[in-house]
């Protein structure tokens, strides 16, 4: 129950088209992208851009790759004017990206809209209008018959105006907004009249623009709805068929998708989103959806943290962390079922192999992200992620067992701290469990002999602060070892691998054993230059740590 139990809502009647095509279609390539961060989300801000901020965006959005950029509403201020105005004296807008500009449906403010624009090589003048009920009869108290009267008006005089500056290649865009609430039949008697007052022709297009001003209907609604004016607009091939979603009810991106299998030729949007209260429709989400259908949405996003940075600076607002592509967690399991199907996913691939890797629907190095973020660990993470990092960090590959008997040891570490543990964190808490030298048993030194058919060995260590030299032989270094030190522990696995490449390789070396005592196995590891150095450390470390682990130790230690 909400608060009010008096206030009454309408549910928003659908609009079925018959026999409507949409459902059954694919998007096969991107539509025209037109940005209208500089305006739409400019005007949405707490303190909207200045003029620097406002030409970092612009190159931003350029060096993306966006052809069409909504750039201002030079009626609406001086700074605006200004704006669109140091973009053309100062010749900074490329030869293939066209600028656009918004206004109001009223005489005085399409004058200054037209004026700024004037000496520009190619610009889009954008008017609109309010075409929805609640807008004529509460906001403006027009008719129906007024309604379009002041569109047709306004294109009369746009039209007028710019054919006195034949040097530009004006193009006329046209948004009856609210569109998403207006009657579909009137929408479309207004933008008939729109499109026979100024005459486009296959080759100097037209743009009709359909607003989801508020987003107040499912997807499917808006679809349908866009469906219905791609069907019945006239001269539709004079006419670019744009749609721009506002993300009032979440589903703006399912709104704009749908909207272009319905017909539409062209999305407007912000990257990342932003705009008035839920904000336009997020540019970026859409091209990256397409991406990952193997579709080129024709924008680069390589370097997405970089843009994502530039947005935030230049807004003030931040980007969720959770926020589709480019969140800073978005390409981030903290899940121990996750993170061992990433990294079993991420073992499979092979050169050529089309992307599939469990839970990350892009390869997040084609945006320009690293793997390093993939996996981190806290107290929901298994075995999987914590062998990743530290393969990833450290080159350390460790053997399965190895694999959960560590877990627990990070495990109640997070428990106790509550706390992510990085990459670092993690060797140092597997250095502190495996490799301090800081144990009861400590390795100085060993000498190799030969004791007929067996191996021989002799121990330079130190037990419990206490120097000695101790003796054995067995089959192998290890087993030699282990007789030296008089070990009551019996080997179960023994494991080599190479940490780092080249000159500065060296070896690593794990011993599972088991032990009177102790339930299970535990493992020891060894790291040195050497091999047999190594094996030895690891089956000291082994000895060490069942020596713990025994239920007498244990109590010890709990006193």
């Amino acid at each position: 129950m909400l608060k009010n139990p008096n206030t009454k809502y309408r549910p928003f009647p659908a609009f079925p088209v018959a026999e409507r095509s949409w459902p059954s279609k694919t998007i096969t390539q991107a539509p025209i992208w037109m940005s209208t961060d500089l305006r739409d989300g400019n005007q949405a801000l707490f303190e909207p851009m200045n003029a620097e901020r406002k030409l970092r965006m612009f190159e931003t959005l350029v060096q993306i790759g966006v052809k069409e950029i909504e750039v201002a509403f030079p009626s609406a201020s001086q700074t605006d004017f200004d704006f669109v105005r140091k973009l053309i004296e100062e010749d900074r807008i490329p030869q293939d990206v066209t600028i656009e500009v918004l206004t109001q449906a009223r005489e005085h403010l399409i004058r200054r809209t037209v004026e700024s624009l004037i000496g520009a090589r190619r610009a889009i003048v954008h008017v609109y209008n309010a075409t929805a009920r609640p807008w004529r009869e509460q906001v403006f108290g027009m008719s129906l018959v007024e309604v379009k009267q002041l569109a047709v008006e306004a294109v009369s005089l746009i039209k007028t105006l710019t054919e006195a500056h034949p040097e530009t290649e004006w193009i006329l865009q046209y948004s009856p907004e609210t569109f998403s609430q207006t009657e579909p039949e009137f929408a479309l008697e207004v933008c008939n009249a729109v499109i026979a007052t100024w005459n486009p022709t296959p080759s100097k297009k037209l743009i009709i623009n359909l607003p989801a001003t508020v987003e107040a209907a499912t997807p499917n609604v808006y679809a349908d709805q866009v469906e219905f004016m791609h069907r019945k607009l006239d001269r539709r091939d004079c006419v670019v068929l744009s749609v721009h979603p506002h993300n009032d009810r979440g589903t703006a991106v399912a709104a704009a998708e749908l909207g272009v299998l319905a017909g539409a030729d062209r999305v407007e949007g912000c990257l990342f989103g932003n705009g008035e209260r839920t904000g336009n429709v997020d540019l970026v989400t859409l091209a990256l959806n397409l991406y990952t259908q193997g579709v080129d949405p024709g924008l680069d996003f390589s370097d997405i943290n970089a843009v994502a940075r530039t947005v935030e600076d230049c807004t003030q607002l931040p980007i969720h962390p959770r926020h589709p592509y480019v969140g800073d967690l978005v390409f981030t399991a903290f899940s121990g079922s996750h993170q061992d199907a990433i990294k079993k996913g991420l073992a499979a691939r092979r050169d050529g192999d089309s992307w599939d890797v469990p839970y990350l629907p892009i390869d997040p190095a084609d945006v320009g992200r690293s793997y390093e973020s993939v996996i981190r660990v806290n107290s929901q993470s298994g075995k999987g992620g914590i062998a990743y990092l530290l393969e990833a960090h450290y080159g350390l590959v460790m053997p399965r067992r190895l694999q959960v008997e560590f877990s627990g040891v990070v495990q109640k570490h997070t428990d106790a701290t509550g706390a992510e543990v990085s990459a670092d964190e993690l060797w140092r808490l597997f250095g502190q469990e495996y490799l301090d030298a800081q144990q009861p048993i400590r390795l100085h030194g060993h000498h190799l002999r030969e004791d007929g058919n067996a191996q021989g060995i002799e121990l330079v260590v130190e037990i419990n602060g206490q120097s000695q030299r101790l003796h054995g032989s067995g089959n192998g270094p290890i087993a030699a070892a282990a007789a030296a030190l008089g070990n009551p522990v019996k080997v179960m696995s023994y494991e080599e691998r190479s940490l780092g490449h080249g000159a500065d390789a060296r070896a690593v070396a794990f011993v599972e054993v088991s032990a009177p005592g102790i339930e299970g196995s535990v493992f020891g590891v060894g790291l040195h230059s050497n091999i047999v150095t190594a094996s030895i450390l690891a089956l000291i470390s082994a000895t060490n740590r069942a020596q713990a682990n025994t239920p007498a130790r244990a109590d010890q230690q709990a006193a």
